[in-house]
């Protein structure tokens, strides 16, 4: 009986630790969010500045998660001060808006351990660590994927990532986000278990603009 007990345990999804510890967590996740399924759901009817035809905003840093080999912390007690609305807004760049970066701060910066700036320019080396395929950037037409080709597009131009250590997600039948997992100093990992959740459905990808 306790046997059957710790596999259905095992079997259930894992929610964050409210008992997290600023700094301690073992591997990062960078969610990078497809621009376009989110102005088409939310972003447009906001009138959000990435939402502009003319910005033609593709992949955009949704976030960077820290994260546990089994769950994952957030709204972390910490010393840091908390980021300027100045210095928020300047992550509009990577993120989208300031006001997104500042959320991010909030639920898992102060996880991190680190300072708003020094968490900031952590979102901004791991942004940079990753490169997306050109044709996401350029995408010229509406297309339905299945998730193993995003990862697959993402895997050649980026040599250092495994199968394991990318997801995709999506919400209805569009794509949400590509997932990537990084050790602390930002190099490519596995994910753990819990964090490899494929989308199994053919994923719209609009085209940016």
């Amino acid at each position: 009986m306790r046997h059957l007990l710790a596999l259905l345990l095992a079997a259930l999804p894992f929610t964050a630790h409210a008992d997290g510890k600023a700094g301690e967590f073992d591997y990062y996740v960078l969610s990078l969010s497809w621009s376009p399924s989110w102005c088409a759901t939310e972003g447009r009817g906001r009138e959000e500045p990435q939402c502009a035809p003319r910005r033609r905003t593709a992949f955009v840093v949704h976030g960077l998660w820290p994260q546990y080999e089994r769950g994952w912390p957030d709204y972390c007690p910490t010393r840091e001060r908390d980021p300027s609305r100045r210095e928020s807004q300047a992550m509009a760049d990577v993120m989208g808006s300031g006001g997104l970066a500042w959320y991010q701060w909030q639920k898992h910066g102060r996880c991190s351990g680190l300072s708003a700036q020094d968490y900031y320019q952590a979102i901004r080396d791991a942004a940079a660590a990753v490169e997306i395929p050109p044709i996401f950037r350029m995408l010229p037409r509406d297309v339905q994927l299945e998730a193993g080709v995003i990862e697959d597009a993402f895997i050649e131009t980026n040599p250092g990532l495994t199968p394991d250590g990318i997801t995709v997600s999506c919400t209805g039948e569009r794509l949400d986000e590509v997932r990537i997992c990084l050790t602390r100093d930002l190099q490519p990992r596995p994910c753990a278990p819990d964090s490899r959740r494929d989308c199994r459905a053919r994923m719209l990808m609009e085209a940016p603009g």
